[in-house]
């Protein structure tokens, strides 16, 4: 099971981890990431990581990267 997500700050990756079970609370002015992934053993893994900073009336995106899937054709 991989994590959804974790904070960054000083390391690159720092908690709280968002990880089922992990009840540490989010706090304004906490940066994380947010990195759902889905991987299929020994064929191929992928992850789409946004980074957002907790505010008081909720998450404020740094990336605003468009996630629509795009078919090609090959």
């Amino acid at each position: 099971m991989h994590r959804t997500g974790h904070g960054i700050g000083m390391d690159a990756h720092e908690d709280p981890y968002i990880v089922e079970g992990n009840r540490s609370p989010l706090v304004a002015g906490h940066a994380f990431s947010i990195e759902p992934g889905i991987y299929v053993p020994g064929r191929w893994g992928m992850r789409l990581e946004d980074i957002v900073v907790a505010s008081h009336s909720g998450p404020d995106p740094l990336n605003r990267v468009d996630h629509s899937l795009v078919v090609l054709d090959v």
